[in-house]
């Protein structure tokens, strides 16, 4: 097979047994330790997929046969693994396929200090190599390292509860739904007791805690709003102030008000933002700076600026963000998709980190989180949709020639139209790996909104 097929621009993604198998990752593991050398061990993490288990081990064995130690961390979240990566200072590879259904699987890759790798930072150089072991056989190394295991998990939580103080505010119910995945795991050691941990003023209703990577619920993917369902009514049945929903490797995390209805990402983005910014301001941080996607809110920006930090917009893309973080010395990143970056994280994004500084937010006053969201949430948005598209080329042209002279053209990533006294703006960008058209639109009303996010569809497909 074809390791292209698997290989995608910021991860490895496959079908179990028919891409992504044993051997497969054997030669992913040796390839990734020729690529970050053998002086600091790998470590190794993996979700509750029924898969993931034995692919870990494959991928240890490979490593180890090219002379890398390892270190087996076990059942964690991705961002568990960022941990290890960030406070070992070593490389990792995580197995989780994220939010996709039970037949997937895949590997997140990291370099020490839980930095990205993309197929222009390596990970195309991984995919040769272990091409190239698939083909002409794994060759072993005179000394194979070594296989040690350990436990973060407990090291984990303490370390999140240093950075976001959630004691001294006022009670909160709080309904969690992790949909079998390893949010099951992170919020009872978190947000609980389980790690041996003080309690904190939380009463957590859990939904889904079981880890099952089969997903008998709902798949773990909170980004449909089909998986929010059951939340957004045990929520308002409970009579909580709050709900969050994490996915599969619970790196993400979405956030719903006490009246079940959803809180944009980019609403959360903004919340968190300003929490960071403040906080560095009042260690006498000066020239400070967050990211943002392009297609997150208009809000991000604005909020950022107004509590006195520089926005740097970027494309959208994990390890680029990861990057832009490096590079620009940022406090935080948000994306549109619930990732949530963190200078203190490594740079890396951490769901249950966003998750905890929403709940600071919402203690430190009787506000409910309707009104907090609805402060963060002052435009109109359509959502991402995505349409099938044939000639992209010419889609493209049909935009711009009917939005000639009436938008501001843009093109770090896709395009980007925006009306130019701000009314509107939209994004048309091309999926990575499929023949399709991502569709966002933002006004300053719901009727503008909806006439844009219309002409601009009817555009797209012809």
């Amino acid at each position: 097979m074809s390791l292209s097929d698997i290989v995608k621009a910021y991860d490895v993604r496959g079908l179990v047994d028919g891409q992504l198998t044993e051997d497969v990752v054997r030669a992913l593991g040796a390839a990734f330790a020729d690529e970050v050398g053998t002086e600091s061990p790998i470590v190794i993490g993996h979700d509750m997929r029924p898969s993931s288990p034995a692919l870990a081990a494959a991928a240890a064995d490979g490593a180890q046969a090219r002379g890398a130690d390892v270190v087996l961390i076990g059942l964690c979240s991705t961002d568990g693994t960022y941990f290890a990566s960030g406070t070992l200072d070593a490389p990792a590879m995580m197995f989780t396929a994220s939010h996709n259904p039970a037949s997937y699987n895949g590997i997140k890759f990291s370099r020490a200090g839980a930095r990205g790798v993309s197929l222009d930072t390596g990970l195309a150089t991984i995919r040769d190599g272990a091409q190239r072991y698939i083909d002409e056989g794994l060759k072993q190394v005179a000394t194979p390292g070594t296989l040690t295991e350990r436990d973060v998990l407990g090291d984990y939580a303490a370390y999140l509860r240093e950075l976001v103080d959630l004691r001294g505010f006022r009670p909160l119910k709080v309904v969690v739904d992790a949909a079998n995945g390893m949010g099951g795991m992170t919020v009872p050691a978190v947000l609980g007791t389980a790690a041996g941990l003080p309690a904190l003023p939380l009463e957590i209703v859990p939904m889904y805690f079981e880890l099952d990577g089969t997903f008998p619920n709902h798949e773990a993917n909170p980004l449909d709003p089909a998986n929010l369902v059951d939340l957004q009514a045990a929520v308002v049945e409970h009579g909580a102030d709050i709900g969050l929903a994490f996915d599969g490797d619970a790196d993400r995390c979405f956030v719903i008000d006490e009246r079940g209805g959803a809180v944009s990402p980019s609403a959360v983005a903004a919340i968190v933002a300003e929490r960071e910014i403040r906080r560095v301001q009042a260690e006498g941080e000066r020239d400070v700076v967050v990211i943002h996607n392009l297609i997150t809110s208009r809000v991000v920006p604005e909020v950022i600026a107004d509590a006195g930090a520089s926005p740097v917009r970027t494309r959208v893309g994990h390890s680029l963000i990861k990057d832009e973080m490096a590079r620009t010395g940022a406090v935080f990143g948000g994306e549109h998709s619930a990732h949530y970056y963190f200078r203190d994280f490594w740079g890396a994004d951490n769901g249950m980190l966003a998750a905890m500084h929403v709940l600071a937010t919402l203690g430190a006053d009787a506000e409910p989180m309707s009104s907090l969201a609805a402060r963060y949430t002052p435009y109109f948005a359509s959502g991402e949709i995505n349409s099938t598209v044939a000639d992209v080329p010419a889609a493209y042209t049909r935009i711009v020639e009917a939005f000639a002279g009436r938008g501001e053209f843009d093109e770090l990533d896709g395009l980007t139209v925006t009306e130019p006294g701000g009314a509107w703006w939209f994004s048309v960008r091309p999926s990575n790996t499929e023949p399709l058209l991502r569709l966002n639109a933002e006004a300053e009303t719901d009727a503008t909104m909806i006439a844009i996010r219309d002409e601009v569809l009817q555009l797209i497909r012809g």
